[in-house]
């Protein structure tokens, strides 16, 4: 396992001119405690190392390399393809499931000669690996080859609380290991420069600066997305959708109870059923919109396929929104994509400038961040301006702030599945406020998005999926 460049500390505090009492405040540690790291008489935290990256506002390889690096090159400097973002897989957890199972994927093509495996977990991987099945889809993804997967759950050292290693083996002798980090979103991150990271195709990396290049360009923020994905990416896209809506109809199918032992009955069904016989249009509007969320959220809860927007957890907002609206309006694909594309520059924005990931900043990252992407997408929908875009999704972040991920026994299920439908509505609501009051806002998306990664970084890591307090202690 790579081990941190603990003399990099001094080099980002001398450069950023920050003192070291300054920077242990900042942290909640002493200043004698911040030299003992920088002599090498102590090592800091794991999620102290993770702060420092924030403050500084590098990567956690940056702690990893024996180079020197340029601090410029590490700035959130341009956003990866919106592919990376929306992606395809089984659930429940995109960072649990859809990310070991890509690191696996790599990992084992990389080793073709390798005639055994073994995963170590660590973090939020090992504490809640088990309700998330992450070592059901570790076997079967190595698979015909024998894998142990081990579950570390005091090891605190570590560069991210989703974080595994992987070891090949031929004839009984490690040939090769690799550290991986699962990011959120089943985004990963390998320690080994030899998994190629995917390439930053934006230049743009707020959302000031792709207001200002739509506003010049007379474009809408779908637009700017086409032109910087380049060929295949609206293709991409309609598979993306055509994803969702079959998740939404398998849902809406499917009855029984939820795997994991919670006893958890699937709800989706009833729900679109239960028209009432006078029912008005907001209550119907209400259940329609909860069904559809209820119906995908209990699809990646039963391990089926959904699509990521942006995590697992939180896949059931964004669809629901949007396939109300089509049903409602009659909306042609072409429409919902773009507005797919929309949330997608709003949560790539989230990605990049904060996170996406429950283990990392807690669930105002996922369902709080889907909230915020199903508001702009509606609000493209509408057709409204992109002031009023802006505005939709600060709201639904805004309102997420301090949202904690602590589900019970650790399954995406309670409270989860309710909160994908509370989102929904959520994002409704905020497009609404958004179209009448644009022009009083007085809060930023960047703003807000710093503002959740701050709130975030505070957050205490027993309610950043880690099965250790809030409604996660409570036993049915």
């Amino acid at each position: 396992m790579s081990e941190f460049k603990i003399e990099k500390i001094k080099e980002l505090r001398r450069a950023g001119r920050i003192s070291q009492k300054e920077l242990g405040e900042m942290l909640g540690v002493s200043d004698r405690a911040v030299s003992k790291w920088e002599t090498g008489l102590a090592k800091p935290t794991a999620e102290n190392m993770m702060r420092i990256a924030r403050i500084f506002d590098v990567p956690l390889e940056y702690f990893l390399k024996e180079e020197k690096i340029s601090l410029h090159e590490h700035r959130s400097v341009g956003m990866e393809s919106i592919r990376e973002l929306y992606k395809i897989g089984r659930g429940p957890s995109s960072s649990h499931t859809i990310g070991p199972e890509r690191a696996c994927v790599a990992f084992k093509e990389r080793n073709p000669d390798a005639d055994a495996f073994s995963v170590i977990l660590y973090g939020s991987l090992a504490k809640t690996g088990r309700g998330h099945g992450t070592d059901t889809v570790i076997k079967k993804t190595l698979a015909p080859m024998p894998c142990k997967v081990e579950f570390n759950c005091h090891k605190v050292d570590i560069p991210h609380p989703n974080t595994l290693e992987l070891f090949a083996y031929r004839d009984g002798k490690e040939i090769d290991r690799a550290e991986v980090m699962s990011v959120g979103g089943g985004s990963i991150v390998f320690d080994n420069a030899e998994i190629e990271k995917p390439p930053r195709i934006y230049s743009e990396s707020k959302f000031t600066d792709i207001a200002e290049y739509c506003k010049e360009k007379h474009i809408r923020i779908y637009e700017y997305a086409i032109e910087k994905e380049g060929e295949g990416f609206v293709e991409y896209m309609k598979g993306i959708w055509d994803a969702m809506k079959a998740s939404i109809n398998a849902g809406l199918d499917d009855e029984g109870i939820l795997p994991g032992g919670l006893e958890v009955h699937k709800k989706a069904r009833s729900l679109f059923n239960s028209q009432h016989i006078d029912e008005s249009a907001e209550t119907r509007e209400n259940r329609m919109v909860c069904s559809y969320a209820f119906a995908v959220s209990e699809q990646n809860a039963s391990g089926e396929k959904i699509v990521t927007a942006p995590t697992c957890g939180a896949s059931g907002v964004l669809p629901a929104v949007l396939y109300y609206q089509q049903k409602k309006r009659g909306i042609d694909d072409s429409r919902i994509i773009n507005a797919l594309i929309t949330a997608g520059v709003i949560g790539n924005l989230i990605k990049t400038n904060a996170s996406i990931s429950g283990a990392e900043c807690g669930c105002q990252a996922e369902v709080g961040s889907a909230c915020a992407m199903a508001s702009a997408a509606l609000a493209e929908l509408f057709e409204l301006n992109i002031d009023k875009i802006e505005y939709a999704a600060e709201i639904a972040i805004e309102h997420h702030l301090g949202l904690t991920c602590d589900p019970i026994c650790g399954l995406v299920q309670i409270p989860c599945i309710e909160r994908n439908a509370v989102a929904a509505m959520r994002a409704i609501n905020a497009v609404n406020l958004a179209n009448f009051l644009w022009d009083t806002r007085k809060i930023s998306f960047d703003r807000v998005v710093l503002t959740m990664k701050e709130t975030g970084r505070d957050l205490h890591s027993s309610y950043k999926e880690t099965s250790e307090a809030g409604l996660a202690k409570i036993q049915l």
